[in-house]
């Protein structure tokens, strides 16, 4: 267990779930499900569970150090990955690697994202110690697939060899294809074929075969990287990465990566998963009630509406009557309504706000 890593990626702003997600305290810092965690803090418990809390990284921006240390208070600030600028995954994931090889070459790792929920914890720690287990004994990239339960076009997908497997486990199977969000009736047809999975975003590997991957696929975005050897982990790694940051590409670790390498594999997974990308994929994972409305609210009376979802501070008093499908939030200063269906327009709400109300907004 010793040599069992993770890195968690926890920078994004979440900029869907406006208006409870923002840039100064966007989801992933947020207790969304009323569980009296936030998606952080479960993430990092959940980690606990298969490697030694001290090695646990969290990549982020430099805006939420403070939030990370006084919402997991044992963490320790070389433990904190702050990224000057947003660059996508596959330059965080460098970035940690080479924070890890100076610690343990030996290492292997596990990348997932900070808000993701999990609703079947135990499996999920089955699955990721099986996906552990097979990269401590092969050269490989393991990417977890979830079975799917309906023709999502929110989610990428991955095709799988069910004729080549892997430690003759019949889950981890060889990746054929990857798609990202497909039409709805290239969808269906996946869901039909019997032979794709949704892309969790979460990987394993060992630390020797992702910098193998990188020298091989991303060879600038490694050197890059490769440069600071001698300042990870000291005093000068800030300078160091700053500079670096400006130079390194925008780029995902699925583009540069694994939709390149010929030794990805997928883990076929059940473990109660969602992205939580959006309001319509949290509404998805909460219990309903007869009208298959979800709320969030000690003080919410419903008359005459269905299938929709209500999240509201627990001290505000509100009344819905005659709504079906709709979204309606409210966070500190502002109230969102919108039709679920229509939940793609946020992010360009978010955007107008921003240049006809500023920054406080959002």
């Amino acid at each position: 267990m010793k040599n069992n890593f993770c890195v968690i990626m926890a920078g994004g702003v979440g900029s869907r779930f406006w208006p409870m997600s923002r840039t100064s305290q966007p989801k992933q810092f947020i207790d969304i499900l009323g569980s009296g965690e936030t998606l952080i803090q479960q993430t990092f418990r959940r980690f606990e569970r298969v490697c030694p809390s001290e090695n646990i990284y969290i990549v982020t921006n430099e805006l939420y150090r403070e939030l990370i240390k006084k919402q997991i208070p044992h963490i320790k600030d070389e433990q904190i990955v702050c990224e000057p600028i947003r660059r996508n995954t596959a330059p965080c994931i460098a970035y940690a690697n080479y924070k890890i090889l100076q610690i343990n070459p030996d290492a292997n790792i596990v990348v997932a994202p900070s808000d993701h929920i999990i609703l079947k914890e135990d499996a999920f720690i089955e699955v990721i110690t099986a996906a552990l287990e097979a990269t401590k004994q092969n050269d490989c990239l393991v990417t977890l697939g979830i079975k799917p339960s309906r023709p999502d076009t929110g989610y990428g997908y991955i095709q799988f060899n069910d004729q080549i497997t892997l430690l003759d486990n019949n889950r981890i199977n060889k990746v054929k294809t990857f798609t990202e969000k497909p039409a709805l009736e290239m969808a269906k047809s996946f869901l039909q074929s019997g032979d794709f999975l949704w892309n969790a975003g979460i990987f394993v590997w060992s630390l020797k075969s992702i910098m193998k991957a990188f020298d091989k696929y991303l060879p600038e975005v490694n050197s890059i990287f490769k440069d600071g050897m001698q300042y990870y982990n000291t005093k000068n790694e800030e300078n160091f990465i700053k500079n670096a940051y400006t130079i390194c590409k925008n780029i995902s670790i699925d583009y540069g990566v694994m939709e390149k390498a010929d030794n990805v594999y997928v883990l076929s997974s059940e473990f109660g998963w969602s992205d939580l990308g959006t309001w319509g994929s949290l509404y998805e994972t909460r219990q309903k009630d007869m009208n298959g409305n979800t709320v969030v609210g000690k003080n919410v009376m419903i008359y005459d509406s269905s299938n929709c979802i209500v999240n509201m501070p627990k001290d505000k008093l509100v009344v819905l009557q005659g709504l079906d499908d709709y979204i309606v939030v409210e966070d500190d200063n502002i109230l969102l309504i919108c039709k679920k269906k229509e939940e793609q327009q946020i992010r360009q709400f978010v955007n107008d706000v921003m240049s006809e109300k500023g920054e406080k907004f959002v």
